[in-house]
């Protein structure tokens, strides 16, 4: 490359800056969303908590795996984060992607107060790709990329491949990991740098992508140093939000953001007013979710004396995790059947008796009678 494309190429490279004015009102309105969460959290007690955080965790994993676009089976993601906060084990067979990924998620939270260095990133790398490769490729895993090629993100087909954004030569990435792995530990709470933990937590993100210091699962484990920011920034293990789950749902833009922040100028303000907005989302959406959870140890308190057998509770149980809507098409015997499991006219026998106790109501007829869980606020305005 010969003319200076990106911000890395910069002699001032990497002195990040952005205009303070300008995230002031973007954090103040992300602060408050937190403080609703963190707030709502400590008032549904411990058991309700760890539930909601179970249902947030497993929504990061699989979102920040859905952004690289790798599908991950919702109920052995379930599964494994149950296990991690001491529940029973759950739906699920064991997956070794699976079990790396949450293991990078949680050492990233849970481990908070530890220092960063080289050496755990590269811990991290091996847990992401226990195999050794990626997809049908092998590829240098626990530690930096050493190839000569260029560190490309591309797209488009063989032949036809559109390069949105090359990385530092490889023989330069230890060094520059050297000096992001500096600052991350000169400007964490407590320290002479330190910088507000939202804005610490973009910047960390934009620097770690920018360098992209492996060979592949650089999105995951940038993802998983915004986690590790956001506990240091709390000082608390427990998650909160997910924010990759609000990331992908605009990873056009997210992408677009990143890419915008890595060319042209070191001022990084659009990213981390992008950032921080995302964040503010995300933290609105867990409010929901902490409501929902509000809602859920409300309906088996209002109903903690109605005889119900262990099938009905286990099928209600889930309805009430699906939340407002429940699931998509209402409960039907024949979901029933297979959730509980049992057979159809068992299912029939126990939905109905759950409909004259008032803890579901029921829309339709015959085969397309359909079944929510009553909760007031819940019920679809237009049921199938």
């Amino acid at each position: 490359m010969t003319r200076k494309a990106y911000i890395w190429q910069l002699p001032e490279w990497p002195h990040f800056r952005f205009d303070h004015a300008r995230t002031t009102e973007p954090l103040a309105r992300a602060r408050l969303e937190q403080g609703k969460v963190i707030g709502a959290l400590r008032a549904i007690g411990l058991v309700e908590s760890t539930g909601v955080e179970r249902e947030l965790w497993t929504e990061e994993a699989i979102s920040t795996a859905a952004i690289e676009g790798e599908k991950l089976d919702f109920d052995t993601v379930r599964s494994s984060v149950m296990r991690r906060l001491g529940e029973e084990e759950g739906r699920g067979r064991p997956d070794r992607r699976v079990d790396g990924l949450l293991d990078i998620m949680q050492d990233a939270t849970a481990s908070w107060r530890e220092h960063l260095d080289a050496d755990r990133l590269m811990r991290w790398h091996s847990a992401l790709f226990p195999g050794g490769t990626s997809g049908v490729r092998r590829i240098a895993v626990g530690r930096f990329r050493e190839s000569s090629e260029p560190m490309q993100v591309v797209s488009g087909a063989v032949g036809r491949e559109k390069v949105h954004y090359e990385a530092p030569p490889s023989a330069d990435v230890a060094l520059q990991m050297g000096a992001l792995l500096d600052w991350w530990e000169g400007t964490r709470r407590g320290c002479d740098r330190a910088m507000d933990g939202l804005l610490r937590a973009g910047i960390a993100h934009v620097w770690f992508e920018t360098i992209h210091p492996f060979e592949d699962g650089n999105g995951r484990l940038g993802r998983a140093l915004v986690d590790m920011a956001l506990a240091q920034d709390l000082e608390t293990p427990q998650r909160y939000c997910s924010l990759s789950t609000q990331l992908m749902a605009h990873r056009g833009a997210y992408y677009d953001a990143l890419n915008a922040a890595q060319r042209g100028a070191l001022d990084v303000t659009a990213w981390l007013v992008f950032f921080v907005e995302q964040f503010c989302h995300a933290s609105a959406a867990a409010h929901m979710a902490v409501d929902a959870a509000i809602q859920r140890s409300r309906f088996w308190t209002a109903h903690a004396g109605c005889p119900i057998n262990a099938r009905q509770r286990k099928v209600l149980q889930r309805m009430l995790e699906a939340g407002r809507g429940g699931f998509e098409g209402g409960m039907s015997t024949e979901k029933y059947s297979h959730l509980a499991p049992t057979t159809k006219v068992t299912a029939s026998r126990d939905l109905v008796d759950l409909l004259k106790a008032g803890l579901v109501v029921a829309t339709g007829q015959g085969r397309g009678t359909r079944y929510w869980v009553n909760v007031p606020g819940w019920l679809p305005a237009k049921p199938d």
